[in-house]
């Protein structure tokens, strides 16, 4: 682009490649180097960050700053509904069971579940939320939501109830999808109490952030057989080689991957490119974050 001067770093050089920058791209979303290099960053207008979830971005100082956040909003809502999609029908197909046969060269004929009418409450309103829950109510699934405010009559989840109360109303669920953004009311949601009030034979799918779920306890709950779990996010990534999630009963590990379909990285450059385009004319920027709140509003957009 004529008169922009581009210029490209790793965490360590971020802070000499900053000085006088007005805006950065941020690609590796788990990164803390702004925080590290933020007293070099006075320049700086805008961040744009190649992810949905910003917590890791955020500081205090760079809450309280007039710097603009942006996310990779929109980008990743379909592939992560295909993939919860996907976790539903394989846990209700038993797909678990049917790899270890398989590798075990044993033909053994079961019935497995339908997931016809199978009850789903999706943890977080917004639009991978929304998208999940769009997704599931076509295969025939009765989903509702969690969100931070209950009501009714809501056009994708019709039943929105108060995630706060998770644990008095998770008793009847299918499947506990996560979705949410990690903030400071959603980080331990999901906890023992939570875990031992779903019924036996539940489904969690961790399509958030890890910190989202208490691991210890969900450990717990797979090694007694209450519940089983699709999880593609955990409290450290890369998962440790020695960490007891991979042996636990009943669990489907995946790399942080939910949203990461072929062609993925252009289409995050594609949406960058065209609010650089926004920025350099000018123009309202699409994508912006509440920094307060740690993602942006429904309705926002």
């Amino acid at each position: 682009m004529a008169g922009v001067e581009f210029r490209f770093c790793d965490a360590a050089g971020l802070g000499e490649a900053v000085r006088g920058a007005r805006v950065l791209l941020l690609w590796d979303f788990f990164s803390t180097a702004v925080r590290d290099v933020w007293d070099e960053a006075g320049s700086l207008e805008w961040i744009h960050v190649t992810a949905a979830g910003v917590d890791t971005l955020l500081f205090d100082e760079l809450r309280d700053s007039d710097v603009v956040v942006t996310n990779a909003h929109g980008v990743f809502d379909r592939p992560i509904a295909e993939y919860v999609l996907g976790a539903v029908i394989a846990h209700a197909k038993d797909s678990r069971a049917s790899f270890e046969l398989q590798r075990g060269r044993e033909w053994r004929h079961r019935e497995t579940r339908s997931v016809l009418g199978s009850k789903v409450m999706v943890v977080g309103t917004g639009a991978i939320g929304r998208e999940i829950a769009r997704l599931l109510r076509v295969a025939g699934l009765d989903v509702r939501g969690a969100g931070r405010v209950a009501r009714s009559g809501d056009p994708d989840f019709g039943q929105v109830v108060a995630s706060s109360n998770l644990a008095w109303e998770v008793g009847d669920v299918d499947h506990l999808v996560l979705a949410a953004p990690l903030t400071a009311a959603t980080r331990g949601l999901v906890d023992a109490k939570v875990l031992a009030a779903m019924r036996a034979g539940a489904h969690l799918v961790n399509v958030a952030r890890g910190p989202i779920v208490d691991e210890a306890a969900l450990l717990d709950a797979l090694r007694d057989g209450r519940i089983a779990a699709t999880l593609d996010v955990f409290d450290r990534e890369p998962l440790p080689a020695d960490h007891p999630l991979w042996d636990a009963p009943g669990v489907t590990i995946t790399a942080h991957m939910s949203g990461d379909v072929v062609g993925w990285r252009d289409t995050l450059s594609a949406q960058f490119v065209d609010n650089l385009q926004r920025w350099l004319a000018g123009e309202p920027l699409t994508n912006v974050v509440d920094k307060k709140l740690g993602y942006i509003p429904s309705g926002a957009q």
